[in-house]
C-alpha cells in the first residue's frame, strides 16, 4: 500500500507534518493552536480524530503548541524522549498516563505498520531529534531544527525517498537583519538552525538523483524568502549535475497551509 506525506505548515511560527499508511496516521509536531491544527488537518482531508499518534521533535512552542489540546480532545498518544517530556510537560498540560509515551533517541521503535528511528540532532533544546520513517522499503526523513548535520546523521538519512529538511535562513539576511546580536549568534550556532547553504551542502552529499523528493522547510519569515531558499539549493545541486526538474523533485513547504501531498508506492 502507498505512503502519503505532506507538510501541514512549516515556518518560524509553527510546524506540523503528516504521514499516512494503510494502518497508521501520524502527526509529527503540533506547533499551532488546537483549532488551527484541526483546520490544517481538514485541509489535508484528514479527520483529527483519526490520528493515531503525535511525534514530537523537541519542546519549543512552534512544535508543541497544540499537542496537548489534540491529545485531550481526541485521546491521542504523544511520543517524545524523556528529556523532551520533562521540558514540555507543563507547556502541553495534563496528559492521560496511557497517552504519555517515552522513547529513546537513536533506538528504533514501531507503530502499527511503521518503523521509526528517532535520531539526535543539534539544537538549543533538551534533547531534540529528527525522524526516519520506514515502510515497505520506502524511507522518509524529517530533519529540522539542527545547527549542523554531521557524518553520522548524513549516513542515517541517506537513501531516503523523501527529505523534509530545514532551510531556515540566508546568512547575509541574518547578519544584516533586525534580530539582536545574541539571537543571531544562537541561530547561526551549531545548536541553532541550518542556513540555505548548509541545507544545500547536506543535500549535495546525500542525493543520488534517483527521483528523491526534497521539501525545504522551517524557513524564517524574517531572515529568508522562499525564492532565496529555493534558488540557493537549486543552483548548488545543479552545479553538482543534479537536475532538480528531472533527477529530483525540489519543492518548498508552505508557511501557512498544507503543501502538496507526496505519495510513495512500494
Amino acid at each position: 500500500m502507498s505512503i502519503k506525506f505532506c507538510s501541514l505548515s512549516s515556518g518560524s511560527s509553527g510546524n506540523a507534518m503528516y504521514v499516512e499508511t494503510e494502518k497508521t496516521r501520524l502527526l509529527i509536531d503540533a506547533g499551532f493552536s488546537g483549532k488551527q491544527l484541526e483546520k490544517l488537518l481538514m485541509n489535508a482531508n484528514v479527520l483529527p480524530d483519526s490520528i493515531d499518534a503525535i511525534l514530537i521533535t523537541h519542546e519549543h512552542t512552534d512544535h508543541i503548541k497544540g499537542a496537548g489540546v489534540l491529545s485531550r480532545r481526541y485521546n491521542i498518544p504523544i511520543l517524545a524522549n524523556e528529556k523532551t517530556w520533562l521540558a514540555m510537560l507543563k507547556k502541553v498540560g495534563k496528559i492521560k498516563e496511557e497517552n504519555l509515551i517515552v522513547f529513546k533517541n537513536d533506538i528504533d521503535f514501531s507503530l502499527r505498520d511503521i518503523d521509526i528511528h528517532p535520531f539526535s540532532t543539534y539544537h538549543d533544546s533538551a534533547n531534540s531529534c529528527g525522524y526516519i520513517i520506514n515502510k515497505d522499503n520506502k524511507k522518509i526523513t524529517i530533519l529540522t531544527d539542527t545547527g549542523i548535520v554531521n557524518e553520522r546523521m548524513k549516513n542515517l538519512i541517506a537513501g531516503s525517498d523523501i527529505y523534509l529538511i530545514e532551510a531556515n535562513h540566508d546568512v547575509e539576511m541574518l547578519k544584516n537583519g533586525s534580530y539582536p546580536y545574541s539571537l543571531k549568534q544562537r541561530i547561526a550556532s551549531v545548536k541553532g538552525h541550518l542556513s540555505n547553504e548548509d541545507c544545500a551542502f547536506t543535500l549535495g552529499e546525500i542525493l543520488t538523483g534517483n527521483q528523491e523528493k526534497v521539501v525545504l522547510a522551517h524557513l524564517s519569515e524574517e531572515n529568508n524568502t522562499e525564492e532565496l531558499a529555493f534558488s540557493t539549493v537549486d543552483k548548488y545541486l545543479q552545479s553538482l549535475g543534479l537536475d532538480t526538474k528531472r533527477d529530483i523533485n525540489l519543492t518548498l513547504a508552505n508557511r501557512n497551509n498544507v503543501s502538496n501531498e507526496i505519495i510513495l508506492v512500494p
